[in-house]
């Protein structure tokens, strides 16, 4: 997959050559469940811990940095192409950063409830406890390949 989009796209690849192997979420059902929103269009932006980053030993991204999403099973799907990031805790999530999330109704509310499940879970399966104050990575993106359901 990365071959076929180097090839198409050898200026995206010459800016930001790295890329990460990875899936949403933190189990199979949620992974073909975040894929699905993505594919379908819904899907455009992502909130991770920091924590969960330097715990995969992978570095935050950055600006123009791809990912290959893969679905629950370890296949890849597409590529991905962060456009914009910003670090800051749980509180400042607002609205439209839930609407482009495209969970659940995409409400501020169900964002919230639900990230605070999401995070506190993730958290404890590494042994430790989630704070609101802990730093989260917003990332958004656009779909970049295969061309059937990039942006």
């Amino acid at each position: 997959m990365w071959n076929a989009y180097a090839k198409a796209r050898p200026e995206a690849v010459a800016a930001s050559p790295e890329y990460t192997v990875e899936h949403f979420g933190d189990s199979k059902r949620l992974a073909n469940e975040l894929l699905s929103l993505v594919m379908d269009g819904r899907k455009r932006a992502t909130a991770e811990l920091v924590a969960e980053f330097l715990a995969r030993g992978d570095e935050v991204p950055r600006i123009g940095s791809h990912w290959i999403a893969c679905d629950g099973g370890g296949a890849p799907r597409i590529i991905i192409r962060s456009t914009e990031l910003r670090i800051g805790p749980f509180a400042s999530s607002d609205a439209a950063f839930a609407a482009d999330e495209g969970e659940d109704d995409g409400t501020l509310e169900s964002w919230q409830r639900e990230h605070r499940r999401y995070f506190t879970r993730v958290s404890a399966a590494r042994g430790s406890q989630w704070s609101e104050n802990d730093e989260i990575v917003f990332e958004r993106f656009a779909v970049t390949w295969p061309p059937e359901h990039a942006d």
